[in-house]
């Protein structure tokens, strides 16, 4: 009787961890639930900007904190996830906000296969998705290119670093037929293999604070060029 309980307990344990809890919320609406409802909508004059992608994004405030202080600038990365879920919490994430700017940065993960195998047209669907929603609640679009990755180290062997330059001249396509702002962080950050340069990252695919020393000022030019724009 007594193992019988002490199997029930841990079995409660276990389904109250994180990672059942990330099991249950695959598309990672609970992760800025609490955070998006203490959010009031702009003041008067306000140019709110929303950072919408994965870890790149989500390790933006913990490597480079200094960034976001005193701005109007609200992160909304989560690590791990693909162009579907981010999709999916656009709205949430995104929209309800009431910003004036999105940055997408988004695309790596599928090419890991996060969720599996994913075609360059099908994340450049859920890309243009986002950018139609985006233009439909008069948000303006900073679309940005993947950062460069030779090999990610939790997938190894994917040879993710074509596919990368594929999407990306994608993306740019995307971005010329929306008249988006396009940021171009891979240029700067590539080495001779298409790969991220080794001083600006320690694995090879997220930004050291030198990476992100490097996409700062890229991306706030492309903010104040979105903001300059009448549409």
């Amino acid at each position: 009787m007594k193992t019988t309980k002490l199997i029930i307990v841990l079995l409660a344990i276990s389904l109250l961890s994180d990672e059942y809890l990330t099991a249950q919320d695959m598309w990672g609406f609970s992760r800025y639930t609490e955070a998006n409802q203490k959010i009031d909508k702009p003041v008067p004059g306000e140019k709110r900007v929303v950072f919408m992608g994965n870890s790149i994004t989500d390790g933006w405030s913990n490597a480079r904190p200094q960034f976001f202080e005193g701005k109007s600038y609200i992160n909304r990365g989560i690590a791990g996830q693909t162009t579907p879920q981010m999709l999916v919490r656009f709205r949430a994430d995104v929209i309800n906000l009431n910003p004036a700017v999105v940055v997408i940065l988004a695309g790596t993960n599928d090419i890991a296969e996060n969720m599996g195998h994913s075609e360059l047209d099908w994340i450049e669907n859920n890309i243009i998705s986002m950018v139609q929603l985006a233009h439909a609640n008069k948000i303006k679009v900073v679309l940005c290119s993947l950062l460069p990755a030779f090999d990610y180290p939790w997938k190894p062997g994917l040879q993710p670093a074509g596919r990368i330059v594929a999407l990306n001249k994608l993306l740019k396509a995307v971005a010329q037929q929306y008249k988006l702002v396009w940021v171009d962080y891979f240029s700067p950050m590539a080495d001779e293999r298409n790969g991220l340069k080794a001083a600006y990252s320690e694995d090879g695919v997220h930004p050291n604070e030198a990476g992100y020393s490097i996409m700062e000022p890229l991306v706030e030019a492309g903010i104040t060029k979105a903001l300059s724009r009448k549409k």
